[in-house]
């Protein structure tokens, strides 16, 4: 049924996990973030306002829930389980800009701790994420928009075969200014495998 979420909901493939993003993990998330500063801020969305912040964990979790629960976004925690079977949070990944009705398509974004980039946890979550919104909420499309100086994420893309659909033009505000995106998009009749399929995982 059109705007119905299917939320809350965990997924899970190999040791990466997504479930959802909830205040207990305030702790964590806040250590996570200061410890990967340097490595975010290029890339992190600000309040264009003048003297605009951003909202607090709480505040955020609690509009991403409402959010949620409303068929508008699937707000997940990244999470890796390691070989002891203790589960860590790794990232945030957001479903977002949820659009039902003809056009059933969303939006993806996500950041993932330097110390475990480029192992694939990544392109993992972003698969799973959007094989359960082809698969089992029936949308049609899902977009991601990278900066063109991100070039781990751009590997995303194109490990995951998005397609390049050019570039948006002072597109979103980020890290104090108007920036630039590329923005790469793919719909479900071009995976009939599901993109955990394209990974081969």
């Amino acid at each position: 049924m059109w705007g119905v979420s299917n939320w809350p909901v965990t997924l899970e493939h190999d040791s990466v996990i997504l479930r959802p993003l909830r205040r207990q993990d305030q702790s964590n998330w806040l250590e996570l973030r200061a410890r990967n500063r340097d490595w975010l801020t290029p890339w992190d969305a600000t309040n264009p306002h003048p003297g605009g912040g951003l909202p607090s964990f709480r505040q955020m979790v609690r509009g991403l829930n409402e959010q949620a629960r409303a068929g508008a976004a699937l707000p997940f925690a990244i999470t890796e389980r390691d070989d002891d079977g203790v589960t860590r949070l790794a990232g945030q990944l957001t479903v977002s800009n949820i659009l039902w009705g003809s056009a059933m398509m969303a939006t993806a974004g996500y950041w993932v701790d330097q110390a475990r980039a480029g192992r694939g946890i990544v392109p993992t979550a972003l698969a799973m994420a959007t094989d359960h919104c082809f698969k089992v909420l029936g949308l049609h499309r899902m977009e991601i928009n990278i900066r063109p100086e991100n070039a781990p994420s751009l590997r995303v893309a194109e490990k995951l075969g998005f397609r390049d659909e050019g570039l948006r033009v002072r597109y979103l505000h980020i890290d104090g200014e108007w920036a630039d995106h590329r923005s790469f998009a793919v719909t479900a009749d071009e995976v009939p495998e599901g993109l955990l399929g394209r990974l081969g995982r």
